[in-house]
This record gives C-alpha cells, sequence and structure tokens, in this order.
C-alpha cells in the first residue's frame, strides 16, 4: 500500500483551476518533491492532502484513509507544517509544543515527554522559556517542524519548508528532512527551488498551472535531457585567436564564454579529445581545468516546461 494516493483530483475557485485532474502515489518511506513555481498548486494540493481544503473531484488516501470521508483517522497519522507557521506567538516554544500535543490526544505526561524530546532532537532546549515570537526565522522553522512530529506521525507535509530562511538555517532544516527519511517517515515537500528538490528527494513531479507534467527521479529527470555533450575548460594563455582555433575544430559544435572558462558543446568526445590535444601542443597552452558538464536539474525543469528558471523565483499571486 502506498502512503499516499491521489485519484483524478481537481480543484477549482471560482474560475480559477488551482489543480487540473493530479493523479501521484507517493511510496512508504520516500521524500516526494513537488516542484513548480509559485502558483502552480503546490499548496492547494497540501491542503487537500491535509483535509483543510475539498477537492472539487476525485479522491485521496492516506495511508488507506479516505480524506474526506476519514478526516479524523487522517489526521492521525499525518504532520503538516504549513508555509506561514500556525504555532501561537503569546507562547513559549515548550507551551506550544504542549498544546500541539495535548491537540492531538496525547496525555500531559506524554506531551511533557515528546516536547522535551523535540526540544533536544531540533536544537531548541535553550529556548524553551522563550516566546515563539521572539525567535529567528530559522528556530520558528524548526519548532513549527517539531510542533508536526509531537504525535508522531507517519506522513509529513512540508510546504517550501526553507523558503526565507538564511543559507545555515536551510542546511539544518534539510538534515532535520533526511533523519526523518532514516525513521522511514514519509514526506512530501513543496518547494520552487531546484537545487533543493534535487539534493533531497527521491522522486520529483513537476507541477504548473494546476496539472502535473512528469514524475521520476531526480537523475532520471536530468537524463531525459542530455542531449549533447558538453565539457568546460580553461586555458591559458586565452585569447580571440584561441577561441577562433578552437571554433575550426570538427567536434564542436558551439562554443561559450562562462567567466574565465570555454564551455564548448561537442557531438563526439574522443575526436575533441584528440584534436585538441594536438591543438594544446601546436599553440603551446595550458590547459589549467577541464571538466565535463553534466545536466542539471534546471536544465531538466526548463526543457521540460519551457518555462525560464526566474518564474520559479516570482513572488506568489495566490494561495495556490
Amino acid at each position: 500500500m502506498d502512503a499516499v494516493v491521489i485519484n483524478n483530483v481537481s480543484k477549482r475557485y471560482g474560475s480559477l483551476q488551482a489543480v487540473s485532474n493530479l493523479n501521484l502515489s507517493i511510496r512508504k518511506g520516500e521524500i516526494f518533491g513537488l516542484l513548480g513555481p509559485n502558483g502552480a498548486g503546490k499548496t492547494t494540493t497540501i491542503r487537500m492532502l491535509s483535509g483543510l481544503s475539498r477537492p472539487t473531484s476525485g479522491t485521496i488516501s492516506v495511508m488507506g484513509f479516505d480524506v474526506e470521508r476519514e478526516t479524523v483517522m487522517v489526521k492521525t497519522v499525518i504532520g503538516v507544517v504549513p508555509e506561514t507557521s500556525n504555532l501561537y506567538p503569546e507562547l513559549t516554544c515548550f507551551d506550544n509544543l504542549l498544546f500541539a500535543g495535548r491537540l492531538y490526544g496525547l496525555s500531559s505526561r506524554e506531551a511533557k515527554r515528546r516536547a522535551e524530546e523535540l526540544l533536544r532532537e531540533f536544537k531548541l532546549t535553550e529556548k524553551q522559556d522563550a516566546f515563539f515570537r521572539s525567535l529567528s526565522g530559522g528556530m520558528k522553522r524548526r519548532l513549527t517542524m517539531a510542533a508536526s512530529l509531537i504525535h508522531d506521525p507517519q506522513v509529513i507535509f512540508l510546504d517550501e519548508p526553507t523558503k526565507g530562511l538564511d543559507v545555515m538555517s536551510a542546511r539544518a532544516l534539510r538534515e532535520m528532512i533526511r533523519s526523518l527519511k532514516k525513521r522511514a517517515t514519509t514526506i512530501l515537500l513543496t518547494t520552487h527551488y531546484l537545487e533543493e528538490a534535487d539534493h533531497l528527494c527521491d522522486r520529483i513531479g513537476i507541477i504548473v498551472k494546476g496539472n502535473l507534467i512528469t514524475v521520476n527521479t531526480p537523475e532520471a529527470l536530468k537524463q531525459s535531457v542530455r542531449t549533447d555533450k558538453v565539457v568546460e575548460l580553461r586555458l591559458n594563455p586565452f585569447s580571440s585567436s584561441v577561441k577562433k582555433k578552437l571554433n575550426r575544430l570538427t567536434a564542436i559544435k558551439q562554443i561559450n564564454i562562462v567567466g574565465d572558462k570555454l564551455r564548448c558543446t561537442i557531438d563526439n568526445l574522443d575526436i575533441f579529445l584528440s584534436e585538441l590535444c594536438l591543438m594544446v601542443k601546436d599553440e603551446c597552452l595550458g590547459v589549467e581545468s577541464f571538466n565535463t558538464i553534466t545536466p542539471t536539474l534546471e536544465d531538466a525543469f526548463v526543457k521540460i516546461t519551457g518555462l525560464k528558471r526566474e518564474v520559479m523565483l516570482q513572488e506568489k499571486p495566490g494561495g495556490t
């Protein structure tokens, strides 16, 4: 049994089609990334999965429970970390966790034990008596994640977990996500950060304008757009005449200057290496660096969707 099963789900807000005929299964214990620009339907999908919004059509099940008919049971097996924290600014870190535990039906003793355990795990013990409003952005995200885990759920939904965080806070949060996977927790995260999805996810679904375009592993997505071979090298000395002579090599299709390096698109690596060696020798050039370039998830996203990377960085127009 898959952890999450979405069958023919659509969601409309008036004239806006937020999600269209979504079909998706998420395996137990995997990190699944829903990747797409702001407004693509990622948050709407999270809201439907967690029972906060009812689909216009279609069905959703989580750990075998129907989200619409068995909402109470679904809430016992899921944890949700929304894009904007839902904790209480006037409560301390400890009291926020205690309150969350009681909401999930834990006894006072068990809620206290879990709160202390999670504060240690998320390195917030020294802040247990600090009010939530006084925390840094990174600490707020960590406490929000801790609150979602108070009842030890089997499935976690993370909506843009590292959005707005500094580099170190984002890195720490990603490590915590990886640690959850080691416990066989199923994780669905939405993000518009291409690198984050590449590094964290076992599989990725790309969603644009409410339509799920493709689902595959990050590596398979990158390999799917591999066509030409690309090498990047730094020659010394380098001049415009050197570039002209490189252009005469039969294996080269295109040359671009990237910083202090030459990025060469080639159709045969063996022929290129043979020709390059002869040219370097004849021109008395030094090869300071030489690397083959593999496709990135950004390359895959651009090729698959036809959108530019900048689209992923645009502000969200609404709550979808």
